[in-house]
């Protein structure tokens, strides 16, 4: 610190006054002889505290010092110019003011006027409006030019485009009322953007939110099926690719269109004591077989409701059919398989024994490689596909323990078969490697199953004791749903065309509509166009 402005300080009233207060203090305790000895602890911090504050008030130069030399931007200002120096002003910045400090000068002395700075009111001005490029006069005049006559002369207009373009780089008629001048900085090559990146790419698929369908736990429809056969190893409905579910009680037939809601009466037998056993469409959906008690299967033609040709020479009831192709293959009481080709005289074509008691369900494949066979000595036979022989043929693969089966409709060596009343369980198959994929306890009889074609999900029918459908995930079999409206067993399960709907037929008498596999509406008319597309390849061979 310079020697002139300490000088002026210690002459300073308030510092003289100050120091003689301290005077006083070490006279009153000092004693003669001896050293001077201090106040107790609490009084001497006291002191102590009160002396710094006052010193540092005073070193804080909030008021003029008399005879004090001037200042270095003082002194320069009387030599570069004549004028009044504002003596007494001190070139303090704003934050060390207090509030009892004098006035401030608007602009430092000495500076030029041509660069005037004001005083911000915020440390480092408002962020967010830069007052620095806005063009606060071009707002001005587009928001008042608007109560100016307007100038009919095209020229006139055309010669102020031209100057605006000119002067501002843009044309005002065109230009918003707060306009930012410049152009953004384009930024350095092989500069990358985190947040373009982080905001613009797509969720990840194992993180995205998928909208879980609604499944009515209540049927859509219920029809009554009085006299139906108490009898789960006999196949008594099936749905056409017609929208025609045929439905078996005692021994009649009928059709209910699920379009129209008209049901049709298409067959009954000649003899009271004969029932039918078994019905299975073609897969066109213009032909019905018709299995019966009197060991006969018959074939029906719909649109005409007539009756084709019957073909016989089996030995015990038919409980079950299926289709491949031109061949309807027959499941006996017997335990015997036979192959009949519909479109020759001789119709029996083949014959498979691989099962001890009657054979309760028949299913090919979606390829026709394949037929699944289940009987009540509780196998489940795979047989590979024969047009032709006399029963030479023999099980690719056996399951044991179940009973069921049905085709995976996306996976053709996929098969799913069910477990009886000791059993209860669900086992999912490859039959190409006689591997088991996965299982589940149902807790209950399984009836029946069927393969979801619109979602990657099978529906399971059951008995004793709850008599419920249940919708499983494929293939890590948890419950999606479970639906329940039945009384009594259920006896079988078919689904609709479209893959949306499922019926079950049960021993309350009673045929139950679900719609438990709906779709989206763009998916179910693209499904529709290519059923509707598909051509009747047996419609005139079978005749």
């Amino acid at each position: 610190m310079d020697v002139k402005i300490l000088k002026a300080m210690l002459a300073h009233p308030k510092v003289k006054e100050l120091v003689k207060k301290v005077n006083q203090t070490t006279k009153r305790t000092a004693q003669p002889g001896r050293w001077a000895r201090l106040t107790p602890p609490a009084r001497r911090t006291t002191a102590q505290f009160l002396f710094e504050a006052d010193l540092h008030g005073l070193l804080k130069l909030d008021t003029l010092i008399p005879n004090a030399p001037p200042a270095r931007w003082q002194r320069k200002a009387k030599e570069t110019g004549p004028g009044p120096s504002p003596v007494g002003v001190s070139p303090v910045k704003p934050a060390n003011r207090s509030h009892s400090s004098s006035k401030m000068p608007s602009k430092t002395p000495g500076k030029s006027g041509s660069k005037i700075q004001s005083t911000p009111t915020m440390a480092g001005g408002n962020r967010y409006i830069p007052n620095s490029t806005m063009q606060m006069e071009m707002a001005n005049f587009l928001l008042t030019k608007e109560n100016d006559p307007a100038e009919d002369s095209p020229t006139k207009k055309e010669q102020q485009k031209a100057w605006a373009v000119n002067l501002n780089g843009f044309d005002i008629e065109e230009a918003k009322i707060l306009h930012l001048r410049g152009k953004p900085q384009n930024a350095p090559e092989g500069c990358q953007n985190n947040l373009k990146v982080l905001y613009s790419q797509k969720m990840a698929p194992g993180f995205s939110r998928k909208k879980s369908r609604y499944i009515p736990s209540k049927p859509e429809q219920v029809l009554d099926a009085p006299e139906i056969f108490n009898d789960y190893y006999l196949n008594l409905i099936d749905w056409s690719c017609q929208n025609f579910l045929a439905v078996a009680l005692d021994d009649a037939v009928y059709l209910w269109n699920y379009g129209t809601r008209e049901i049709i009466p298409l067959l009954q037998t000649e003899h009271p004591d004969i029932y039918i056993s078994s019905v299975s469409w073609i897969k066109d959906g213009d032909y019905l077989a018709v299995g019966t008690s009197s060991v006969e299967v018959q074939l029906w033609d719909i649109e005409q409701q007539k009756r084709l040709r019957t073909m016989t020479g089996l030995c015990a009831r038919v409980g079950t059919l299926s289709w491949n192709s031109c061949i309807v293959s027959s499941g006996a009481r017997t335990g015997h398989i036979h192959h009949h080709d519909v479109r020759v005289a001789e119709h029996h074509v083949a014959t498979l024994a691989g099962h001890t008691e009657e054979v309760c369900g028949l299913r090919w494949s979606l390829d026709g490689r394949y037929l699944a066979s289940g009987g009540n000595d509780s196998l489940v036979n795979v047989w590979p596909c024969t047009r032709g022989g006399g029963g030479d043929s023999a099980p690719v693969q056996t399951f044991t323990q179940h009973q069921g089966a049905a085709w995976c409709p996306w996976q053709m060596n996929v098969l799913a078969t069910g477990g009886g009343t000791r059993d209860r369980h669900i086992r999912i198959w490859n039959v190409c490697s006689g591997t088991r994929l996965s299982a589940v306890d149902t807790r209950s009889h399984v009836t029946s199953i069927l393969w979801s074609t619109n979602y990657k999900e099978l529906i399971s029918a059951h008995g004793f004791a709850q008599n419920q459908l249940v919708i499983w995930k494929y293939p890590i079999m948890t419950k999606v749903a479970e639906l329940q409206g039945h009384t009594n067993i259920i006896l079988n399960l078919t689904m609709s065309p479209y893959g949306t709907t499922v019926a079950s037929a049960a021993a309350d008498e009673t045929v139950q509509v679900w719609s438990c596999f709906e779709m989206d509406p763009i998916k179910k008319k693209e499904k529709e166009k290519a059923n509707s597309a598909k051509s009747g390849i047996l419609h005139h061979s079978i005749r």
